[in-house]
């Protein structure tokens, strides 16, 4: 258990850091040492995602993993003074990472990305600034390309309709932290402890908490001309430059929104990538089936 200024945080046994870009303190994991290691997060999970992940590799890999700032521990700025948007996720990497290679004797190259949900088109829009630095990928349950975004079923299109253009999303989202609760309860398929479920939901606990997590679902891009769809073809940019980089695929198989369509176009993409699918795994594919995917994990990137 470990302490933040937001409170005692379950099973998170960290020491955490800062960094201050614009208007926000991001808070950020920087454990272990040796070859880097960067794990981007989605909604409306934060950096508790990755902590199985991060005590498996903190022996020999430095684990640099960010709280989006909004999400996690990271401050929640007023939206005249942030704008949550894709585009400033994306400033937000390259900020901290420039700030670690610079002065925090962060090595330019040999970084390994991995991701899950947001952190996907996150992390390969800013691999399209700085495709160098990238080695290796390991992607969970997340997407990096337009394509099977504009095929969302109509039984998710209706609900983000919703979600963009009517107040009913603020209601819910803001007063009673629906889609963090939500995504405890339905995005495992073995179930949470209670312990487990206090964590993903410890950072949320006010309405200006859970800002971030109602804008993340917001800016989810259905077609052209919506607010992240650049960003989103950026990410595209920075999957084709990286296509040759060793990868692994790790794929809870029954993800109710990341759907075959999104594995599919991973494979077209990625063909000589290492596939992993864990098919009674739901969306947080690391708590439904941790102990193979860390080793899954673990032997990938000891022989890339």
């Amino acid at each position: 258990m470990s302490r933040s200024r937001k409170g005692f945080v379950p099973d998170y046994d960290f020491t955490s850091r800062w960094f201050q870009h614009a208007t926000a303190r991001q808070h950020y994991l920087d454990e272990g040492s040796g070859p880097p290691v960067l794990m981007l997060h989605g909604n409306p999970s934060w950096s508790f995602y990755w902590r199985r992940l991060v005590r498996e590799l903190r022996t020999d890999h430095r684990c640099v993993v960010p709280d989006h700032v909004g999400m996690g521990l990271s401050d929640s700025p007023a939206e005249h003074d942030y704008d949550y948007t894709l585009a400033s996720r994306v400033e937000d990497l390259c900020a901290l990472t420039d700030e670690l290679i610079r002065n925090g004797d962060a090595p330019a190259t040999g970084w390994t990305l991995i991701a899950h949900d947001w952190g996907g088109p996150i992390g390969m829009a800013w691999a399209a600034r700085y495709p160098e630095r990238v080695s290796r990928l390991v992607m969970l349950n997340t997407a990096a390309f337009p394509n099977p975004f504009a095929r969302f079923p109509l039984s998710l299109r209706l609900p983000l309709w919703a979600i963009k253009n009517t107040k009913i999303a603020e209601h819910l989202f803001l007063r009673h932290n629906l889609f963090a609760r939500g995504a405890a309860l339905l995005g495992v398929t073995g179930g949470m402890s209670r312990e487990v479920r206090a964590g993903y939901l410890h950072p949320y606990g006010s309405a200006r908490e859970r800002l971030a997590v109602l804008r993340f679902v917001q800016d989810i891009p259905l077609r052209p001309g919506d607010r992240a769809w650049l960003e989103l073809l950026a990410a595209e940019c920075g999957a084709a430059l990286l296509a040759d980089r060793p990868a692994f695929i790790g794929w809870g198989g029954r993800d109710p929104v990341f759907r075959s369509a999104f594995l599919d176009e991973w494979r077209r993409r990625f063909p000589r990538a290492v596939f992993r699918v864990y098919p009674k795994a739901g969306h947080y594919v690391l708590e439904d089936r941790a102990p193979e995917l860390l080793k899954d994990i673990r032997d990938f990137l000891s022989v890339s």
